[in-house]
């Protein structure tokens, strides 16, 4: 199965909220009006979904349809929005681009559960295949269990793991990962992190403190830090990344488990509050599940129904 055949399928419950319960090729006011329930049922938000009703009026397009589309794009990509200027332009299955990290270290973060471990796991075999050298660095050591687990898939794609035993400074652990991938010159090191600590931490501070032992061993870095969002937390997720935007300054953010939910129109607000692109998304368990996000793609999967 293709790579779209596969997103359109995950997207599936989020789609048809979209496609079924709107009369397309209907009255146009009937449209909209309906339009407008979708959108909110799907996560997009108030705010968002308004902009995008103005944005299909103001197109002067009969089809609804492709002006949707369009308006939901520009929704999606940050710079797009802004200067509303984009060519929709989709190809099925055209070869992507890799998404190429700033710098050399991602810091990645995320609260427990959103599958960030396994994100990790993923994002090393996505870049081994495409030839970079890759290091794990296990520094979620407040979790029973947490470094073994990317132990386990540093041995499943055969990338070198750095691990300190449970409870350990993560900050430490990070520091030395970071000289470690600057001693041997690799590609990328990603730096998996706690999502709860014991309550006697503070998550975020302690994140501040990952951050400040990367740019001491390894000056510039991380080039990138990253959130793995669980797409079935809807907005409450957002709220959750905004917190960690304030902590340690996203670059970007990963969507997981979308085909969990028909509130696959979260993505919209991610973009709009955090004003950081969406890097992958993740359909699926298997690997090929997480790829790169493309608005164009994404959109055409949600309203091709």
């Amino acid at each position: 199965m293709s790579w779209f055949d596969r997103l359109k399928q995950g997207l599936k419950k989020t789609s048809q909220t979209l496609t079924k319960a709107v009369p397309w090729g209907g009255d146009p006011e009937e449209v909209l009006e309906e339009l407008e329930f979708a959108l909110i049922a799907a996560d997009v938000g108030l705010e968002a979904t308004q902009e995008i009703l103005k944005e299909v009026r103001e197109s002067g397009k009969r089809d609804l349809r492709e002006a949707v589309k369009q308006a939901l794009v520009l929704q999606l990509e940050p710079d797009a929005r802004r200067a509303k200027l984009r060519k929709l332009g989709f190809k099925p299955d055209a070869k992507k681009s890799t998404v190429e990290p700033k710098g050399h270290v991602v810091l990645m973060v995320g609260v427990n559960g959103v599958g960030k471990t396994t994100t990790i796991a993923k994002l090393g075999r996505y870049y081994k295949e495409r030839g970079k050298s890759v290091l794990f660095a296990a520094g979620d050591t407040f979790r029973a269990a947490g470094g073994a687990q990317l132990e386990l898939w540093g041995e499943r794609t055969g990338i070198p793991v750095i691990s300190a035993p449970e409870g350990s400074d993560p900050a430490a652990l990070a520091f030395d990962a970071a000289k470690a991938r600057a001693a041997r010159g690799m590609d990328l090191l990603f730096v998996d992190t706690a999502g709860r600590l014991h309550t006697k931490h503070n998550l975020m501070e302690e994140l501040k403190k990952v951050k400040r032992s990367i740019a001491k061993a390894d000056p510039g870095e991380p080039g990138e830090v990253w959130l793995v969002l669980d797409a079935t937390t809807g907005q409450n997720g957002l709220e959750q990344a905004k917190k960690f935007d304030e902590a340690v300054g996203l670059t970007g953010v990963i969507v997981t488990k979308l085909d969990g939910t028909a509130k696959g129109g979260v993505l919209v607000p991610i973009v709009r509050e955090l004003g950081v692109p969406i890097r992958f998304i993740g359909v699926g368990e298997s690997a090929e599940d997480l790829q790169p996000f493309d608005a164009g793609e994404y959109v055409e999967a949600l309203l091709s129904a």
